[in-house]
């Protein structure tokens, strides 16, 4: 084989290599890289707002076992009027570690307010180590305990959701408002929580 023949060769590969990992992170949904939960956004986006209210789409039916309370399901419907914060967390997600007491204090802040939060615990299938994760961070809403991640079929389609965390805002009449593909801070999120809890007030 030829220098030059063996250059178009390892070109042609690259090419092709070039071709498939862009075809990975275009689309709807994030990709992971690997096995270490290392995810691309859609577009490079991490926060996406939908407003004016009219362009806000909807989510599946959601709903799943609860993580700490064996035999009790726990849907977003028991959520009626309210603006419900649902955040897809793993116990083996470091960000989640790290964003968890944000989110508990915004809960607690506006939970008064008419504001729910609803955990989505994914691929986690030991039940006992995320219940721990609960405890240990001393986590006061419910989570769905969902290890094969069925719960994007009602999430995904029309949302990006193949981030961990991901966290979708829903406004009172359970519209998506807000979704962010990167870990929280509380003066992220309350602000917009707020504004979606003062709407139609």
């Amino acid at each position: 084989m030829s220098r030059a023949t063996a250059l178009i060769r390892v070109a042609s590969a690259c090419a092709a290599l070039a071709v498939a990992l862009t075809g990975c992170t275009s689309g709807q949904d994030a990709v992971a890289n690997g096995g270490t939960f290392e995810f691309v956004s859609p577009g490079g986006k991490t926060e996406i707002r939908y407003d004016p209210p009219s362009s806000r789409g909807t989510i599946g039916s959601l709903s799943g076992p609860d993580l700490m309370t064996a035999g009790k399901t726990i849907s977003v419907d028991d959520f009626r009027d309210q603006v419900v914060v649902l955040n897809l967390w793993g116990q083996w997600c470091g960000p989640c570690r790290g964003e968890a007491p944000a989110l508990e204090q915004v809960y607690t802040a506006t939970k008064d307010r008419g504001v729910a939060f609803l955990g989505i615990n994914v691929r986690d299938y030991q039940q006992d180590k995320a219940q721990d994760f609960v405890v240990s961070n001393h986590v006061g809403y419910p989570s769905l305990y969902d290890p094969a991640m069925r719960s994007l079929l009602a999430l995904g389609g029309n949302f990006p959701t193949s981030v961990i965390p991901t966290t979708l805002i829903l406004d009172r009449q359970h519209r998506v408002a807000a979704v962010y593909l990167r870990p929280l801070l509380a003066q992220d999120l309350q602000p917009v929580v707020e504004q979606l809890a003062g709407e139609g007030r």
